[in-house]
């Protein structure tokens, strides 16, 4: 579940700020950049912020969906 989220998450965060730059300012480029970044650095580190933003916002890991 919290991979969806992550997924979810990282997918709008890329979508809005394209279209920030295309309808805004250029500069909202930056943030995409940023987006990727932490998204490659997590696959080699293994460490995510948002996984641990959204642990303590409660979504369970994989699996955990039907336990009570």
């Amino acid at each position: 579940m919290i991979n969806r989220w992550i997924r979810a998450i990282a997918g709008t965060f890329v979508i809005v700020s394209v279209l920030l730059a295309m309808y805004v300012n250029q500069n909202w480029l930056w943030f995409t950049l940023f987006v990727g970044a932490n998204l490659l650095q997590s696959s080699f580190t293994r460490w995510c912020l948002m996984e641990k933003i959204l642990f303590k916002l409660g979504v369970k890991e994989e699996g955990d969906s039907c336990k009570a």
